[in-house]
């Protein structure tokens, strides 16, 4: 954290690379930010909610599903960015001096600019259905926090293994596509049966994304499956951080 705040202006700076970089001579700019979710929320809606009949808990499905595809869009990018940011910028690594993983973080950073755009939409959705919109979109802030807090831990750990082993590159989507799976962003938590409900606590990202969905539908938090995953995302970011500071002096080598 030292670090990161000594080099708070290069962390803005690179995030700020990252954005120009993503959307330079693109004909939509960050209308794709928009896109992605609104399109995959529509298809979402009309296969699994009409055709196959899954249950939204009462939630309206475009509530439902983009409550959902909003955080997940923003930690499958942030994840896949922070783990490939190390060997993409190894020019850079090879050249000068700078804490390492101030490239991860920045990672994490440039992409809250599309889950903000995407939550701005998402309020005209819970408008146009009649949800209040309130002191919800403090809580909504206060989970991007720990949502942040564990892209980051993933990223971190999926950057330091890449530059070690360059299997990571063919992994990293494999993984993110498994964990689309076994988190709840196309069925509801109360699909799974009870018997196997208390699995998904190991999935510290399936509560932080009901949670999302509650905030949005303007409903009570469950507490406790949200205090596993805030100490879920603790021990892995530290656990992270620790394995990427011990391989940290030999990256501009092994890169």
């Amino acid at each position: 954290m030292q670090d990161l705040w000594d080099f708070r202006e290069l962390v803005y700076f690179l995030a700020w690379r990252d954005i120009k970089v993503r959307y330079k001579q693109t004909a939509f700019g960050l209308l794709w930010a928009v896109m992605q979710p609104l399109f995959t929320m529509a298809i979402f809606t009309i296969f699994f909610a009409r055709m196959a009949k899954i249950p939204t808990d009462g939630i309206p499905g475009p509530i439902f599903y983009f409550s959902a595809l909003v955080p997940w869009i923003y930690f499958s990018t942030t994840v896949s960015n922070a783990g490939m940011s190390l060997v993409s910028n190894s020019t850079l690594l090879t050249k000068i001096y700078f804490p390492r993983i101030i490239l991860p973080a920045a990672a994490a950073l440039g992409t809250v600019v599309d889950f903000f755009v995407s939550s701005l939409l998402l309020i005209g959705i819970m408008v146009y259905y009649g949800v209040p919109v309130g002191s919800s979109l403090l809580l909504w802030g206060l989970l991007l926090v720990l949502l942040m807090l564990l892209a980051l831990g993933l990223g971190t750990f999926f950057a330091a293994l890449n530059v070690r082993y360059r299997d990571v590159k063919y992994a990293l989507p494999f993984f993110i596509q498994l964990l689309l799976f076994v988190t709840p962003i196309i069925y509801p938590t109360s699909l799974v049966p009870e018997r196997y409900r208390w699995l998904l606590s190991f999935n510290p990202l399936g509560a932080l994304i009901e949670s999302f969905r509650r905030v949005a539908a303007r409903e009570s938090l469950d507490w406790h499956a949200l205090g596993i995953s805030v100490l879920i995302t603790v021990t892995v970011l530290i656990a992270s951080v620790v394995y990427f500071r011990s391989t940290e002096k030999a990256m501009a080598d092994l890169v």
